[in-house]
């Protein structure tokens, strides 16, 4: 381990590193190969995550598995880079399942539905997924289509989602819809948590992936779904404030998977620069390629720095809009470059999907997209900026 690494995390922290690193080393590495070349969707790893404890750090003590749960964001960050590291795909299926919808839940809903719909998510027994995505909306949140109107007790659920992880596996979903068009969707959009079996559920298909094997990510249609009033997550209209609230540590947790991608990409253009000679001397002497290994340390270095801070504020009830956006558009960016330069070091060799390298790179583009693009979290860190600097000024 780096010393820096004792001067960032805490005994426990990295106590828990080592945790992770033997369930991954043990569980989930047999399998990796199987996993890329065929694209098997890893269900029974999910739940031996779940049974590890690893996807109940994020969440309340009384609602997890093991000594670590509850621990907050910082544990999720570790779980998400060490996941990732192995097989990112698999990674995205967990944070999609444990985070991204276990988060509204945990924080949202009542006694019962987290007893029905968090628990056996969290213990890997079901699987969960979280529907934001359109087919015609992605950054533009509040230009939600898919709606819900007031029926009997409960509501009647129509409309589309795409682009949503799990969404053909997930068994529960918390969906996102409008329950109120005459008014701006801050106050007319609501949460529902939908089971696959109910009637109007149907997976129009799995949508084929430049990268992220093992993940499955889908279009999702809802027709005439009646959803109960018990089902209502929050209350009618609280949707968006919902759906913004789990977006700050969600872009801290893929910030953490990049640092997963580029941190092998990394070792990997090291290695290879020791070992590969030309001109009678191994390449690591030119500066050509060593310059690059130190743009590429440097610059993880800085991602994991940001990440980790993100994730501290946000354990100690902060506010990280801006902090959290940073993180997610500087780590990511960061994961494109360091595998792109390790394709560069390692020449054809790095093309080989045996290397491993060309993987890094197709997975590790996705998360400049998903999450919220780079664009939108330029935008958020901007207008957070100069809220701060009016702050100051009144």
């Amino acid at each position: 381990m780096d010393v820096n690494d004792y001067l960032m995390y805490t005994e426990e922290e990295r106590e828990f590193r080592e945790y992770v690193q033997k369930f991954c080393l043990d569980e989930i590495v047999p399998h990796e190969e199987k996993i890329q070349k065929e694209n098997i969707y890893p269900r029974e790893i999910i739940r031996k995550i779940g049974q590890a404890g690893l996807m109940s750090v994020h969440h309340p003590k009384d609602i997890g598995v093991g000594k670590y749960a509850g621990k907050g964001l910082v544990y999720e960050t570790i779980v998400a880079e060490e996941v990732s590291a192995v097989v990112a795909g698999l990674d995205m299926a967990r944070m999609s399942t444990a985070t991204l919808y276990g988060k509204p839940i945990s924080r949202f809903g009542t006694t019962e539905q987290i007893e029905k719909y968090l628990k056996p998510v969290i213990r890997g027994e079901k699987i969960g997924a979280l529907g934001i995505t359109e087919p015609n909306v992605g950054s533009d949140v509040a230009g939600m289509e898919t709606h819900a109107e007031s029926k009997d007790d409960g509501y009647l659920l129509n409309g589309r989602k795409k682009y949503i992880t799990n969404g053909s596996q997930a068994d529960y979903l918390c969906v996102f819809a409008i329950t109120d068009s005459t008014v701006h969707a801050k106050q007319g959009m609501s949460a529902f948590i939908i089971e696959n079996t109910m009637p109007g559920f149907k997976v129009v298909k799995d949508l084929d992936l430049m990268g992220m094997h093992g993940a499955r990510v889908s279009e999702l249609k809802f027709e005439n779904i009646f959803v109960p009033k018990e089902n209502i997550l929050g209350k009618i209209g609280d949707g968006f404030a919902i759906c913004m609230d789990e977006l700050d540590s969600e872009r801290v947790a893929i910030a953490a998977e990049a640092l997963g991608y580029a941190r092998p990409a990394l070792e990997k253009a090291i290695e290879h620069s020791q070992i590969r000679v030309q001109f009678d001397k191994p390449i690591r002497y030119f500066e050509g390629v060593n310059f690059k290994i130190a743009d590429m340390a440097t610059e993880l270095e800085a991602a994991r720095l940001l990440t980790l801070n993100s994730a501290r504020l946000y354990d100690k009830g902060l506010s990280i809009t801006k902090e959290a956006a940073m993180a997610k558009i500087f780590a990511t960016k960061m994961a494109v470059n360091v595998c792109d330069n390790a394709i560069q070091i390692l020449g054809g060799k790095g093309y080989e999907k045996e290397n491993k390298v060309e993987r890094y790179y197709r997975d590790a583009k996705l998360m400049e997209i998903g999450g919220g693009t780079s664009e939108i979290l330029r935008y958020l860190v901007q207008r957070e900026i100069f809220k701060e600097n009016k702050r100051k000024k009144d």
